[in-house]
C-alpha cells in the first residue's frame, strides 16, 4: 500500500480513502477509545491530562499547516475583500436590525435607541480589530478556536469553541423560526398559520417544517460551493439593501422631529441594557474571519472586508433606528412589527410588505453565509479532534466541509422544529459577548508574551495586568448592574481598570510586532474591549447567567469525558511520531526511497 507523509510530516496516511464513509476509526480513532479497558484508564488520568491540556498551548504553524492537512483536500481559494464585504452585510444585516429595534426603542430606550446603536456597534468594532489581526496572520478555518489555541491553550478554546457552536446552532434556528414568521406577514397569513399545533409542552408545541426547509435549503447552497454561496450572497443582500435605503429614505421624509422628545425616558441605564440585546444584531461578522482559508490575499482582503463591512453596518443601523424614532412616538411603537406598523401611521400601508421582505432576504442571507462560517468553526474544531475527525474531512470535488454543514443543518433543524427558543435571546447575546471578551484577551497575550523568549517575570506580571483589567472590567459591570445610583463604585473601579491598563503599557514591552496588519493603540483598544463586553454582558439579566452556566456545566462534562482525551491523544501521539519521521526525512534527504515506517 503506497503511502505519503501527512499531518505536516507527524502521521501517516494511506492512499486517499472515499470521502463517504463511515467507520468506527474515522469518528473514534484516538488510543483512549480503542477499548473500554483504555477508555477506563483515561478517565483515571482526568486531572493529570487535564492539566497538560490546560498548560500546553499550539502555534501558527500548527494551525496553519498540521491541522489542515487533516482535511485530506484543501479548501478552494476563490474569495477577495470584495466578497468578505458582503459576506459582512449577508452575514450580520438580518431579522436583528428588524425585530429588535422596535421593542428595545417601546420598552427600555425610548428614541436613545440610536445611542444602543452606537455603543453596541463600537464594542463589536473593537471586537472586529482583534479578529482582524489574527485573521491575517492565522489565515485558517478555525477563526477565535485556533486564535485561542494558539494563546490561551486547549482548554480556553473549547470553552470558546462550544460557546460558538451553541450560538452558531440555537443562533440559526431562531433566525430560521423568524423567516417562517415574516413570511406568513408578507403572505396576509396569522403569525403561527404555517406551523403544526401539537400537544406538546408550551414553547415546543408549534412545529415548524417551513424553518427546517429554509435552513436545509441554505446549507445545500453553501456545500455545492463556496463561490456560487458568494454570487448568491451579492444578488439577495443587493436586495435588502435596497429595502434599507427605502427605509431609511421614507422614514426620514415623513420624520416628525418632535417625536424624538424625551429623548431618552428610560434613562442611561435603558440606553445600555437595550445596547446588550441590540448587539444580537451585530452578531456574525466572525464568520469572515474562518473564510480567511478560502481568502485569495488574506493579508489585504481580510482588513478590508471585516473593517469596511461593520462600519459601513454601524452607520446603517444608527440611521434606521433614527428614521423609526422620529416616524413615531416611542410610545406606539410596535414592539413585535415596528417598521411595519410605523409605515401605516405615516399612511403608507403597502410597505410593510416591503419591510417584510427586506426581512426575509436579510434572514436568507444570514442562514446562508452562517451554514458557510460555522461550518468551517467546525472543521477546524474536528481538526483538533474536540469534536470526531469525520467532521473535518473537506470534500475533494466541492472544496467544502459537508460534513461539518450537515452536521450545523440537522442539529438546527431540530430545534427549530420544536422550539420557539424565545427564552434562548439573551443567551445567545451573552455567549457572543464572552467570546468577543475572550479575543481581546488572548490579542493582549499574543503581543505581550512569546513562548521561550518572554522573561518569567514578565509573564506574571502581564497575567496580573490582565486579570486587574478583567476584575475591574466585572467591578464596573457590577457597579452598573446593582444600579444604586451611586459614584463611589465607579470612583473606585475605573482609576484600577485605568491604572492596569496604563501599567501593561508602560512596565512591559510588547514582544511580537504584527508582520502586516495589527491592532492600533495596544493594549488600550484590546483592553476597552474588554470592559465594553464585561460592562454589556452585566446588563444582561440574572436568567441568561443562570443558562450561560447550566450550558457551560454542560459542556465541561462533554470535555472531561470525551475532548480532553481525545486531544490529549492526538497531541501526544503527534508528538512521540515527530521524531521519528524527523530522522526518516533526514535519511529521504540522503537518497533514500522509501520513508522508515513509523
Amino acid at each position: 500500500m503506497e503511502k505519503s507523509s501527512s499531518d505536516g510530516g507527524n502521521v501517516e496516511v494511506e492512499q486517499r480513502r472515499s470521502y463517504w464513509r463511515c467507520s468506527k476509526e474515522d469518528f473514534f480513532p484516538e488510543e483512549s477509545f480503542k477499548s473500554w479497558c483504555n477508555y477506563r484508564l483515561a478517565v483515571s488520568q482526568t486531572c493529570l491530562r487535564l492539566r497538560d491540556r490546560i498548560t500546553t498551548r499550539s502555534d501558527d504553524a500548527a494551525e496553519l499547516v498540521q491541522l489542515r492537512r487533516r482535511s485530506e483536500n484543501d479548501m478552494k481559494r476563490c474569495l477577495t475583500w470584495w466578497d468578505l464585504i458582503w459576506f459582512g452585510f449577508g452575514s450580520v444585516i438580518g431579522a436583528g436590525i428588524f425585530v429588535l429595534t422596535g421593542k428595545e426603542a417601546s420598552q427600555n430606550a425610548g428614541p436613545a435607541i440610536v445611542l444602543s446603536y452606537v455603543a453596541s456597534g463600537i464594542s463589536a468594532l473593537l471586537s472586529v480589530f482583534c479578529y482582524t489581526e489574527f485573521a491575517v496572520e492565522i489565515p485558517v478555518a478555525g477563526g477565535s478556536f485556533a486564535y485561542l489555541r494558539v494563546e490561551l491553550g486547549d482548554f480556553a478554546a473549547f470553552i470558546t469553541a462550544a460557546n460558538i457552536l451553541l450560538e452558531s446552532v440555537v443562533g440559526s434556528a431562531a433566525v430560521a423560526r423568524s423567516w417562517t414568521s415574516y413570511f406568513t406577514s408578507l403572505i396576509d397569513r396569522p403569525p403561527n398559520s404555517l406551523r403544526i399545533a401539537t400537544n406538546l409542552a408550551e414553547g415546543y408545541n408549534l412545529l415548524d417544517p417551513i424553518a427546517v426547509a429554509v435552513l436545509l435549503a441554505t446549507s445545500v447552497i453553501a456545500m455545492i460551493s463556496t463561490r456560487h454561496t458568494s454570487v448568491v450572497n451579492w444578488v439577495a443582500s443587493a436586495i435588502n439593501n435596497v429595502v434599507i435605503l427605502f427605509v431609511i429614505v421614507v422614514g426620514f421624509v415623513k420624520a416628525d422631529p418632535s417625536n424624538l422628545t424625551p429623548f431618552m425616558p428610560f434613562g442611561v441605564g435603558g440606553v445600555f441594557r437595550a445596547a446588550a440585546v441590540v448587539y444580537f444584531a451585530y452578531g456574525g461578522f466572525d464568520n469572515i474571519a474562518t473564510m480567511a482559508e478560502e481568502t485569495k490575499n488574506p493579508a489585504r482582503d481580510i482588513p478590508l472586508g471585516l473593517l469596511g463591512s461593520m462600519s459601513i453596518i454601524t452607520v446603517v443601523y444608527c440611521l434606521m433606528a433614527l428614521s423609526l424614532s422620529m416616524m413615531q412616538k416611542y410610545t406606539e411603537i410596535d414592539p413585535n412589527a415596528a417598521y411595519s406598523v410605523a409605515f401605516q401611521s405615516v399612511g403608507l400601508r403597502g410597505a410593510k410588505y416591503l419591510v417584510a421582505l427586506g426581512a426575509l432576504k436579510g434572514m436568507t442571507t444570514v442562514l446562508l453565509v452562517g451554514a458557510l462560517g460555522q461550518a468551517r468553526y467546525t472543521t477546524h474544531i474536528a481538526r483538533a479532534h474536540m469534536i470526531p475527525p469525520w467532521f473535518a474531512l473537506v470534500h475533494p470535488r466541492t472544496g467544502t466541509p459537508i460534513n461539518a454543514t450537515l452536521l450545523l443543518a440537522v442539529s438546527s433543524s431540530l430545534i427549530a422544529f420544536f422550539s420557539s427558543l424565545d427564552v434562548l435571546a439573551g443567551l445567545l447575546s451573552i455567549s457572543t459577548l464572552f467570546v468577543f471578551m475572550m479575543m481581546a484577551v488572548a490579542l493582549l497575550v499574543r503581543r505581550y508574551h512569546v513562548r521561550g523568549i518572554t522573561p518569567r517575570t514578565d509573564l506574571l506580571k502581564l497575567a496580573a495586568f490582565i486579570l486587574v483589567i478583567l476584575a475591574a472590567s466585572m467591578g464596573i459591570a457590577a457597579c452598573w448592574g446593582l444600579g444604586n445610583g451611586g459614584w463611589a463604585g465607579y470612583v473606585a473601579t475605573v482609576p484600577i481598570w485605568l491604572a492596569a491598563t496604563a501599567g501593561l503599557w508602560w512596565v512591559l514591552p510588547q514582544q511580537r510586532t504584527p508582520k502586516v496588519w495589527g491592532v492600533p493603540l495596544v493594549p488600550w483598544l484590546p483592553s476597552l474591549s474588554i470592559a465594553t463586553n464585561v460592562f454589556l454582558m452585566g446588563s444582561l439579566g440574572e436568567e441568561s447567567f443562570s443558562r450561560f452556566g447550566i450550558c457551560t456545566v454542560v459542556m465541561l462534562v462533554y470535555y472531561l469525558f470525551f475532548g480532553l482525551h481525545a486531544t490529549y491523544d492526538t497531541a501526544h501521539d503527534q508528538a512521540e511520531k515527530g521524531p521519528q519521521i524527523h530522522v526518516a526525512k533526514e535519511e529521504e534527504k540522503r537518497g533514500s526511497l522509501e520513508l522508515t515506517p513509523a
